[in-house]
């Protein structure tokens, strides 16, 4: 069934707000987002301790309530009730856009789900700054967010990816990034790529050069600081030397994914029609014309 939202019409629920918060300067925070925090009946925050130097920056007075990755099961279910009571709510993350890469998606769903008005403010973010600045491409990129922590389950991700023609974005921690770039190199090999760190901060930097060059640069440097990676995409050389899959059918494209890769039938025929640049709809009717068959 079809869901319709208008923002700013009359709900018989509160609505929450997503406030994106400054990434290091504080000239960013808009003034909607100020506004939006004082009349807030609550914040619900990442870290209460970060975000009360924020407010107490501002002066605001709001309530601040604690939402994060380890109490998003309880704490949600009981912000949804108070969003259904009337009250209004503001979720910010630490420090950017709530709900990119954090546990604010969760809280998201849940309010889409039970037909609570969600109202996204624009602002603040690390991902599209780093790509404009990056010299690289962008009128087609993909945001992967933060790989994972164990090699197999990273390994796993970029082999999907090294076909992508997109532009690659990714987020990494200070001390993971060694690993992280020295494994790029080894799977996607030597593309070009930009690191930025201390986005807006008095010490911002952009660091350019291949993934080897970049592995090495960060071997000799004292690392500090969230990082984004950006990483050029697969040229159409590459993808067809790489394209792993150019002799399989499409349906047998989606059963490896399914079968190799545990995938869920949705998942893989996404993944699939990624691979292909192909419509996803266009693999969901190929594929179950011939499981229905």
């Amino acid at each position: 069934m079809v869901k319709i939202q208008k923002s700013f019409s009359e709900h018989p629920t509160g609505t929450l707000y997503i406030v994106p918060t400054p990434i290091g300067n504080l000239e960013d925070m808009t003034y909607r987002a100020v506004s939006t925090l004082k009349s807030a009946d609550m914040i619900a925050a990442e870290d209460t301790r970060n975000t009360r130097k924020l407010l107490n920056h501002f002066d605001i007075h709001t309530t601040l309530i604690s939402y994060h990755e380890h109490n998003k099961y309880t704490k949600g279910s009981q912000l949804i009730e108070q969003l259904q009571a009337g009250q209004t709510i503001a979720l910010v993350s630490d420090a950017g856009m709530p709900g990119i890469s954090d546990p604010g998606t969760d809280l998201v769903a849940e309010a889409v789900e039970d037909d609570v008005p969600v109202v996204v403010l624009p602002g603040a973010n690390a991902a599209l700054p780093a790509l404009a600045g990056s010299g690289l491409p962008t009128d087609e990129f993909y945001f992967c967010g933060f790989l994972p922590r164990k090699k197999k389950d990273r390994a796993a991700v970029l082999g999907r990816l090294k076909p992508y023609g997109a532009t690659l974005i990714f987020y990494e921690s200070p001390h993971r990034l060694k690993e992280m770039l020295a494994h790029m190199n080894e799977e996607l090999g030597a593309r070009r790529a930009s690191l930025v760190r201390e986005l807006s901060k008095r010490f911002e930097e952009y660091v350019r050069g291949t993934l080897s060059e970049l592995a090495q640069w960060a071997e000799d440097e004292d690392l500090r600081g969230e990082f984004c990676i950006i990483v050029e995409g697969s040229s159409e050389e590459e993808k067809q030397e790489e394209a792993w899959w150019a002799g399989i059918s499409l349906i047998d494209h989606v059963d490896h994914y399914i079968e190799k890769e545990q995938m869920k039938s949705k998942q893989a025929i996404k993944q699939t029609a990624l691979d292909r640049e192909l419509p996803k709809r266009d693999v969901y009717q190929a594929y179950h014309v011939i499981q229905d068959e």
